[in-house]
């Protein structure tokens, strides 16, 4: 049952900061693929949960709460780890904060209400989770829980796409043939590993482009296949303008060639959609 200090302690553990005000939606949108996997690749632990007991806190009880939302202090029982290098116990405990009912009314949180949680053990209090965001409490299906632990499975892998955190030098060069020509771009990756993009046009056929891990590249390569970690990796993190610097030593035409064929592997990879209120 709720005591008073131990909320207050996981206050100040878990909500140390406040999060963003929010007005309250008729029905939430759904998590996409970036939505899930920006999550998933934060938090230390996934677990799918059973809730036992969930208690409404007053509003000098929740530090920080948001306009629109109510904090519940929750206990619940571990149905099954997804993720999670040191385990958990069979029961935790969490805050966190819910949206109001469109109506304004509190919301409620059943017991026996299933949730995935996406959090980090709170140091020094075994069974004490923080939730990684405001809405990293998800409403349990079969179809969410395979789906993080695909993504979960590709990033523990390893030849797993590193995140990418810029762009390097881009070369561009003309074929022997009107219309043909090979555009390469280099990625900076978080883990200093060799990633590149190759385009190449030739006369008559349809522009082709493919992602490179390693210092081969692979002019065969398929472009990597949406909803994948590799396409997540790339829609998400590239910019939607090469740096002046990755252009710097092309000559005008070559730099006019290199940014078309950069937009050209934006298009096909597609927008990154997150729908999360917090993202």
């Amino acid at each position: 049952m709720f005591r008073y200090g131990i909320a207050a302690a996981l206050a100040a553990a878990a909500l140390g900061a406040p999060v963003e005000s929010q007005v309250p939606a008729a029905a939430p949108l759904a998590l996409t693929y970036a939505d899930l996997a920006d999550l998933a690749l934060t938090a230390p632990v996934a677990a799918h949960v059973r809730v036992d007991d969930a208690t409404r806190l007053d509003a000098d009880e929740a530090p920080g709460l948001s306009p629109g939302k109510t904090r519940f202090y929750v206990e619940a029982d571990v149905v099954s780890l997804i993720k999670g290098a040191r385990g958990l116990p069979a029961r935790v405990r969490y805050l966190v904060d819910v949206a109001n009912e469109t109506n304004g009314r509190s919301p409620r949180l059943r017991d026996k209400s299933e949730f995935i949680l996406l959090a980090a053990p709170v140091p020094g209090r075994p069974g004490e989770l923080q939730l990684v965001g405001p809405d990293a409490q998800l409403p349990y299906s079969a179809a969410s829980a395979d789906r993080l632990r695909a993504i979960l499975r590709e990033a523990v892998r390893s030849d797993a796409p590193p995140a990418i955190v810029g762009i390097g030098r881009a070369f561009h060069v003309p074929g022997s043939l009107p219309g043909e020509s090979e555009t390469q771009i280099f990625l900076l990756a978080s883990d200093q590993r060799p990633v590149s993009l190759t385009i190449l046009r030739r006369p008559g056929q349809a522009p082709a482009w493919a992602v490179s891990l390693t210092e081969i590249v692979d002019n065969a390569a398929a472009p990597p296949a949406r909803d994948t970690l590799l396409w997540y990796r790339l829609a998400c993190s590239l910019p939607r303008q090469l740096p002046a610097q990755s252009v710097a030593e092309a000559g005008p035409s070559e730099a006019t060639a290199i940014a078309a064929d950069y937009r050209l592997v934006l298009d096909r990879l597609g927008p990154c959609v997150r729908n999360r209120r917090d993202s």
